[in-house]
């Protein structure tokens, strides 16, 4: 029974020796097997490129009409007719009421009797002052009957002439009674109606001419914008605008969605509203279909400078670190990448505009960051992604 065990004990300390040999050798193997190499992983690359970048600010206004007629009546009377329709459209010169004109057309009659009353007393009296002047020479009148004869011829040349003007005032006031529009442009409603009394020159206005095309943007800009675009100007940083007025866009709603029709800068005011620390601006912009009306919050895009050499980034390219740093994935010669600080300015449209840490001719990730950390080999392609700066730039 002990020679058993024996050979029992020996059997299984030869199965634990080939074990672990086997274990040993296949350890071996697997130490000495060739590591597999990762494929490249697919990414849309973007190349940064200089470009000539408008400077632009987004600032609040609002709208107001290019003119503004008051109508009002320059004679007293009683209206008899309303001559437009409300709301609709009036032409320069267009009649628009018309005030009772029989008591001016009787004093014009009476201007005109005046006047040849005034006449016939002129023939009568240059008449004796020729006759006295003849009678002079023989003596058969006296000096003063004599000089008391032109006066009388001089003074009823006089009269004669003051029954003209009043004829040509008379006329005047006839014409007034008829009331028409200054401007062209579109007319408000009426204040009074048929059968109304109206007096010269009253407080109240009878209806409101608004000329709409074109139509004054009226914006503010901040004190420390405009502080903000000197310095840059100072610094080189951004060209002054080209010759002629600042480009103006108005932007109809938040959305941004963009007024067709391009405006120009008319002005910027040289005194700062002490409330509210801002520079006044105005801008007038076309108006063919009378879309802006007075009154209406717009705001509107101003060129204001031209920024030479300017980066942009896609905005979906820009990841922030831990402590907020903006980061982009920065492709290197050997197709790896590696994260890179940036700073970025402003957002322009859908992309940061780069101050610093970024050249041109550098490649940087725009899709597929997902798949991507430091060290990772990845196969560029052409990004789909392009920055359109006129989407909605930001303010300076």
């Amino acid at each position: 029974m002990s020679r058993l065990r024996m050979l029992r004990r020996a059997a299984v300390v030869a199965l634990l020796t080939v074990g672990a040999a086997a274990c040993e050798q296949q350890g071996q193997g697997t130490a000495h097997a060739p590591k597999q190499e990762q494929p490249p992983v697919e990414v849309g690359v973007t190349t940064v490129e200089a470009r000539r970048l408008p400077v632009t600010v987004e600032l609040p206004g609002r709208t107001s009409a290019f003119r503004v007629a008051e109508i009002r009546p320059q004679v007293d009377g009683i209206v008899r007719e309303r001559l437009f329709r409300e709301g609709g459209e009036v032409a320069a010169g267009q009649p628009l009421y018309r005030i009772d004109p029989k008591p001016y057309e009787a004093r014009l009659a009476s201007a005109r009797a005046e006047l040849q009353k005034a006449q016939a007393n002129v023939a009568a009296t240059s008449a004796k002052a020729r006759r006295y002047k003849e009678l002079l020479t023989s003596n058969a009148v006296s000096r003063q009957n004599y000089d008391d004869a032109v006066a009388a011829q001089k003074q009823a040349e006089a009269d004669a002439a003051a029954a003209r003007a009043a004829i040509e005032a008379a006329e005047i006031n006839l014409d007034y009674t008829t009331v028409v529009s200054p401007i062209a442009g579109r007319i408000g409603k009426s204040a009074i109606s048929e059968g109304a009394l109206v007096t010269a020159n009253q407080a109240t206005a009878l209806a409101v001419v608004q000329q709409l095309d074109p139509i004054y943007v009226d914006l503010s800009q901040s004190l420390a914008q405009l502080a903000q675009l000197r310095r840059d100007l100072a610094a080189g940083r951004v060209e002054g605008h080209d010759a002629g007025r600042p480009a103006v866009t108005v932007l109809l709603d938040t959305a941004g969605t963009a007024y067709p029709e391009k405006g120009e800068l008319l002005f910027s005011d040289v005194t700062v509203e002490a409330d509210t620390s801002t520079v006044q601006l105005r801008a007038v912009v076309p108006n063919p279909r009378a879309e802006l009306l007075p009154g209406m919050f717009v705001r509107a895009r101003v060129e204001q400078g031209v920024r030479e050499n300017a980066i942009l980034v896609p905005q979906q390219a820009v990841f922030r670190s831990a402590d907020g740093e903006a980061r982009v994935w920065l492709v290197g010669a050997d197709d790896t990448v590696s994260p890179h600080a940036i700073q970025t300015d402003k957002a322009v449209g859908n992309g940061w505009l780069v101050s610093a840490g970024l050249k041109p001719g550098d490649r940087i990730v725009v899709e597929g960051l997902q798949k991507i950390r430091p060290g990772t080999r990845v196969s560029a392609v052409p990004s789909k992604v392009q920055v359109v700066a006129e989407l909605a730039p930001g303010t300076r």
